[in-house]
């Protein structure tokens, strides 16, 4: 059945000259047929310097927002629409405008896991792998409004030492994570180093070794000597690290460690994405050039690399 719908969603990939990208929390077998594995912002900037008419994105509903922003000359699909990130809805555009209202002289800086309407009211987006250099580069003398991850802004205060206004909200995937497993697994697993997302509550970031973004582990991964790692964010990353190290060991924190939403998509609904050429994701061309401006001031300020 599989080899089936994988032949199948070959031919219409070919025929309609789509992209598959992944996110690395995607199961398995959605990874192993797509054309791009990785980040969310990192996928749509690699989606957007291809000559496909069409991007599927395996992901959730932000990711294929931010990658319709960069790619307006191309149609995105998201394979299923009800496939949102809790997250991204825990701010919304009416609840950023009050609290701009509060604070009209603050920067804002909104976490690339936020609506398109948010990123268009903000002056810079930010990743988990950025957010710490992109704040720091930031003007001493400007209040900065951080938005939605609470658990993201309050690592990158910690390295950076400036105070920002953190919105109230999380991941519940990675909030799920306790750190009595993180202790457990390390009583049994002693040398293993410690990689956790900065959207992790304080309690487990203590544990880390390392506060890496999901890209970031995949690097820092190939660069270590370590034998054993211990991955604290949500398990499909697992699956990445396992296939490009085989040799090494990677223990999931917990089996409730899943973003239910990121496991709605499976071979057969890409398949009828490309098939029926559905859900098409569209963002209103004010909000994408609004964003899209967020996007660059964030790209302006970083090092080029």
């Amino acid at each position: 059945m599989s080899r089936d719908l994988i032949e199948k969603i070959d031919r219409l990939r070919r025929e309609r000259n789509a992209v598959i990208l992944a996110h690395n929390y995607q199961i398995g077998e959605v990874q192993d047929i797509a054309d791009y594995v990785g980040d969310s912002l990192g996928l749509s900037q690699q989606a957007s310097q291809t000559g496909a008419d069409v991007i599927v994105f395996c992901g959730v509903l932000f990711m294929a927002e931010t990658a319709a922003i960069l790619s307006p000359d191309k149609t995105v699909l998201l394979p299923e629409k009800t496939a949102g990130c809790p997250l991204a809805d825990m701010i919304t555009a009416e609840e950023l405008a009050k609290l701009k209202s509060k604070h009209p002289d603050a920067l804002v800086v909104s976490y690339v896991n936020s609506p398109a309407e948010v990123k268009a009211m903000s002056d810079y987006c930010c990743t988990s792998g950025n957010a710490v250099e992109l704040v720091a580069s930031l003007p001493q003398d400007r209040e900065i409004l951080f938005v939605p991850d609470q658990h993201l802004g309050r690592h990158v205060m910690n390295v950076t030492g400036r105070e920002m206004l953190l919105w109230p909200g999380y991941c519940p995937t990675h909030a799920k994570m306790d750190p009595d497993e993180i202790k457990e697994a390390l009583s049994r697993h002693p040398n293993a180093v410690v990689m956790a997302h900065p959207e992790c509550n304080d309690s487990v970031k203590e544990l880390a070794d390392e506060l890496l973004s999901t890209g970031q582990m995949l690097q820092f991964v190939q660069k270590s000597s370590a034998q054993c790692f211990i991955v604290a964010t949500e398990n499909g990353l697992i699956h990445t690290l396992k296939k490009q190290n085989p040799e090494r060991e990677f223990i999931a924190v917990s089996d409730r460690t899943i973003c239910p939403n990121m496991k709605k998509i499976t071979l057969e609904k890409v398949a009828w994405s490309l098939e029926d050429m559905q859900y098409v994701i569209e963002v209103n061309e004010e909000i994408r050039t609004r964003s899209i401006a967020a996007l660059n001031r964030m790209l302006d300020v970083l090092p080029k690399k």
